[in-house]
């Protein structure tokens, strides 16, 4: 079974968990995040902590209970950390930050509208997702905030894919903290 299936996920106060069947409801001081996970899956709730267990066999070898448990753990980990990034989202929420490198690299945020000039003919415009926050500092860092670490992780790649960092001169997008490893220049080699 999953180790972390094995151990409870604790509920932080403030925080409110309703359960009813498959579909997971989290709400807290940030909002509300609902879910529907595997039907399958038993997840209950026991005073201030929820399990996540594998479905009930009335098997009786003991190979075959290995075999029903090895099945379904990868899943019991995976709605595992699910549940568990959703009620850290609605307590504490989520942020990314990326900056633009590079000569004329800006972005600039309106109303849902993120504007990205990239070097390229034309700025780059994109919507941004309901229920995540864009703010820009400085032209060249922008901030993603939100309470689904799902949404906030992908809108970053996005724009981050509109962009990669290229090895010789660093240029692009990348993470606050991301380290990239340059290469020497193709002249300097010879």
């Amino acid at each position: 079974m999953s180790r972390l299936a094995n151990k409870s996920i604790s509920i932080p106060s403030g925080v409110e968990v309703s359960i009813q069947g498959s579909k997971v409801t989290v709400k807290g001081k940030r909002g509300e995040l609902t879910r529907e996970f595997f039907d399958y899956i038993m997840i209950t709730k026991e005073d201030n902590s929820i399990w996540v267990k594998p479905p009930k066999s009335d098997l009786t070898d003991p190979e075959e209970i290995k075999s029903h448990k090895k099945k379904y753990s990868s899943q019991l980990g995976l709605v595992w950390r699910l549940i568990s990034n959703m009620i850290e989202g609605v307590n504490t929420g989520y942020k990314k930050v990326l900056l633009l490198e590079g000569t004329g690299y800006r972005s600039n945020v309106q109303g849902n509208i993120i504007t990205l000039q990239l070097g390229f003919s034309n700025d780059i415009k994109m919507n941004v997702p309901e229920g995540l926050t864009v703010t820009v500092e400085k032209d060249t860092k922008i901030i993603i905030e939100g309470n689904d670490k799902e949404s906030v992780g992908e809108l970053a790649m996005v724009i981050k894919k509109k962009r990669p960092v290229e090895p010789y001169k660093g240029k692009g997008v990348r993470f606050e903290n991301e380290r990239v490893k340059r290469k020497e220049s193709k002249k300097a080699s010879k």
